[in-house]
């Protein structure tokens, strides 16, 4: 009984999805060299020989295209370059922290909070301030600004207020980001 092929697993990615030096199998291709000129169109066993001499590999670029377009390049810088390209780009989103108050927040513990948020912004991370209202405290609204103002007043120095403060249902709501 012959046995089955061996199917990739779905769950796991794909590791090596460029095909480099050996693995290149289709002839003809064209051919870019390491400074960006176009060598033309040569067998693979050639384009691999001119690839060695300058002692970098030769990497496939564009599979799907007609003949496959293949770069001489040093592999391992190529990859590097990748991850630290994937890397900050992955770094740059927003990260946004939330510190929530209530009007009757003490003194001791407000300051607990204000210091986490500075901790935050730091950071560079963009701060949401909220204030949440239960029951009658809807009816003071004032109060939950007071808290506001005097954690925007603590926090002033070390942000700018992006979205300023705004009531939404039971709850005040402030954007801060780093300066």
């Amino acid at each position: 009984m012959p046995s089955k092929p061996i199917k990739p697993d779905p769950k796991k990615p794909e590791v090596n999805k460029q095909r480099i030096n050996e693995q290149i199998r289709i002839s003809p291709i064209r051919v870019i060299s390491d400074t960006g000129e176009q060598l033309g169109v040569m067998t693979t066993d050639e384009a691999l020989k001119r690839a060695r001499e300058v002692g970098l590999d030769l990497v496939e670029v564009a599979p799907n295209e007609r003949p496959p377009v293949c770069r001489i390049m040093d592999y391992g810088k190529f990859k590097y370059q990748q991850r630290k390209r994937q890397h900050k780009t992955q770094s740059q989103h927003a990260k946004i922290k939330e510190i929530r108050l209530r009007p009757k927040t003490g003194e001791h513990d407000l300051q607990t909070k204000v210091n986490h948020a500075r901790g935050f912004l730091e950071h560079k991370c963009k701060v949401i301030i909220t204030v949440v209202f239960r029951g009658r405290e809807l009816a003071h609204i004032e109060e939950g600004r007071k808290v506001m103002d005097h954690v925007l007043a603590l926090l002033e120095p070390l942000c700018k207020i992006e979205a300023p403060p705004s009531h939404q249902g039971r709850r005040m709501v402030c954007t801060i980001a780093p300066k």
